[in-house]
């Protein structure tokens, strides 16, 4: 689904009158969470565009970053960061879930089985340069019995969430095994965001 265009909102308090730091182009609770934590200075706008949604998953996640970053408005000096991130599953990108029963559909898929988070990452320089990257990450999901994934679905935890389940709360409790980046599972990978805006991390 594409976010609604023009959408603002701050993320830490930045002085009056002064350019973000660092844009934000998402409306994810998670990546805001992720980024107040690394302490950063950052305005949130919601880019309004319309989203690959089938295709080599790769180019997919990096192109969807792409368009994000190149859609809002990029304040003299400040940095761009844009995200996305998206479950695949047999060589297919998963998405969200339409509703609870393509949700549960999810897990009858998922369970007991390994699935690749992936997401493509684009930074827009001070001076507009723009610099990618692709991180992995490898989820194995545990042998979920039936009325466990029932529950999941009627949480609800699954509504907007790229693979239709959250790792960071009761999503959890379905992982059997991670390798790779958590915060690429989350929504925000920081080690690749580290080298791709190891200028951010000098000031943390």
């Amino acid at each position: 689904m594409p976010e609604p265009s023009g959408s603002h909102s701050r993320g830490v308090p930045v002085g009056s009158g002064t350019a973000p730091l660092v844009v934000l182009a998402s409306g994810s609770p998670q990546r805001r969470e992720i980024l107040r934590k690394l302490g950063f200075e950052f305005e949130v706008v919601v880019p309004g565009v319309e989203e690959l949604e089938s295709g080599d998953p790769e180019f997919l996640v990096i192109e969807n970053a792409r368009r994000k970053a190149r859609a809002v408005e990029r304040p003299p000096g400040a940095l761009v960061i844009a995200c996305d991130t998206d479950v695949v599953l047999d060589g297919e990108v998963l998405g969200k879930p339409a509703d609870a029963a393509d949700a549960r559909h999810y897990l009858d898929r998922m369970s007991g089985r390994g699935h690749t988070v992936m997401s493509g990452l684009v930074v827009l320089g001070e001076q507009g340069e723009e610099r990618s990257g692709l991180e992995r990450s490898e989820v194995v999901f545990k042998d979920i019995p039936e009325a466990e994934k029932q529950r999941y679905v009627d949480f609800g935890e699954w509504e907007g969430r790229s693979g239709g389940y959250a790792i960071q709360t009761l999503g959890s409790t379905l992982v059997e095994r991670l390798e790779g980046s958590v915060s690429n599972v989350v929504g925000l990978p920081v080690g690749l965001l580290a080298q791709l805006a190891p200028v951010l991390f000098e000031r943390v």
